[in-house]
């Protein structure tokens, strides 16, 4: 065969390598032990990957450079949420790595600086259990007016973004209060921007829990999916009632209907037919944040891996650790649209300026492929 027949053959195996494939097994179908985790979940160098990030965190991965992707989410003082490893990102262009940002030390990740939270809530539903915030988001490396998006463990290609990332939660009821015993959380999903974020994680000890954390809005934010008081200056837990699963809402004529998204190619969202009902709430106890969020620390100066910059607020010591008890309240919030990200995580069309670029790239890899091909045959017919 001649150099010429194997300089094509060459080249149709690095189109094919280019072509991006979903994962064989879609991340929320990834179960692993908690502490028997790989070091990267998902280390498929094609597509989209691999990983930006890793799985194993601890001591030595633990920082303002921590690339974490294993997220844990417990108690109100104990939580993560997801967000850029470099400063004055946006979530659009970077869902695929971003990384585990914590409110404490302990699990091997960036930690939250102090201020960031300016306001905390933990709903605790018999589906699912909902943590929102509102936030100073520079100090997570996000631009002040990005408008965010969502991140789950699905995305176009069901490799998850974060891509390879896990969650992990002892505070479900099955957990029967040890705080040493974590459960992986298959569905969830996390969404940032505009000065808030909302993470909800559905028990996977419950039938059908994952209605409330399905993935099909990623344009209309925290509060339509997830709806909450998202008041600034309040730290509470609160039982809550379940609210509607996302996009389901009951029209003046008593009708239930879902709202379908349009399509990004559309413009914007400028209108939305329903305003969300905030689930009640009841037995809520309310907490200062200073002795929440005692251990974190001033924002550092950025560096090469970014850490974060913004303003410090309140000091203090303490932890929370038992079951909240006390009076009965009722939660409201405003319904205002979040604004818009280009997120791939949320729905099954690319909206990611880098997943488009993707997706148009791999038809030029295929079309390449295809003619490299054609040409291949030609020549070896002609030999």
């Amino acid at each position: 065969m001649s150099r010429h027949v194997l300089s094509l053959l060459a080249a149709v195996a690095f189109v094919t390598a280019q072509t991006p494939t979903p994962s064989p097994t879609p991340l929320f179908n990834q179960h692993f032990p908690y502490g028997q985790q790989p070091y990267k979940v998902d280390d498929n160098p094609t597509g989209r990957g691999p990983q930006f990030g890793y799985n194993i965190c601890n001591s030595t991965t633990e920082g303002p450079n921590s690339d974490c992707q294993t997220a844990l989410m417990n108690h109100i003082d104990d939580f993560c949420l997801w967000a850029p490893p470099l400063p004055n990102s946006t979530i659009g262009d970077t869902e695929a790595e971003c990384v585990a940002w914590s409110t404490k030390p302990g699990h091997g990740t960036r930690i939250m600086p102090a201020g960031t939270l300016t306001g905390v809530q933990v709903l605790k539903a018999p589906n699912y259990i909902l943590f929102t915030a509102t936030l100073n988001q520079q100090n997570l490396n996000l631009q002040p007016d990005d408008g965010g998006g969502e991140l789950d463990p699905h995305g176009a290609d069901l490799r998850g973004n974060p891509l390879g990332s896990l969650v992990y939660s002892n505070a479900f009821p099955s957990n029967n209060g040890n705080n040493n015993s974590f459960q992986q959380v298959y569905q969830w999903h996390n969404y940032m921007g505009s000065g808030m974020a909302c993470f909800k994680i559905c028990d996977p000890n419950v039938a059908n829990s994952d209605i409330y954390c399905n993935n099909i809005f990623d344009r209309i934010g925290c509060n339509y999916v997830c709806p909450a008081s998202y008041t600034p200056g309040e730290f509470t837990v609160c039982d809550s009632e379940d609210q509607d699963p996302p996009g389901v809402y009951t029209g003046s004529d008593g009708k239930t209907s879902t709202f379908s998204q349009p399509p990004e190619s559309l413009g914007p969202i400028s209108t939305i037919p329903f305003t969300p009902r905030i689930p009640a709430t009841s037995n809520c106890v309310t907490y200062t944040s200073s002795l929440l969020y005692a251990s974190q620390s001033s924002p550092s100066p950025t560096n090469s891996k970014g850490s974060s910059t913004g303003t410090s607020t309140g000091t203090g010591t303490g932890t929370v650790t038992s079951k909240p008890s006390g009076s009965t309240s009722k939660s409201g919030g405003s319904s205002s649209t979040q604004g818009s990200s280009k997120s791939g995580a949320a729905s099954r069309s690319v909206n990611l300026p880098g997943a488009s670029i993707w997706v148009a790239g791999s038809g030029v890899f295929v079309a390449m492929g295809m003619t490299l091909f054609a040409g291949l045959m030609t020549v070896v017919v002609a030999l």
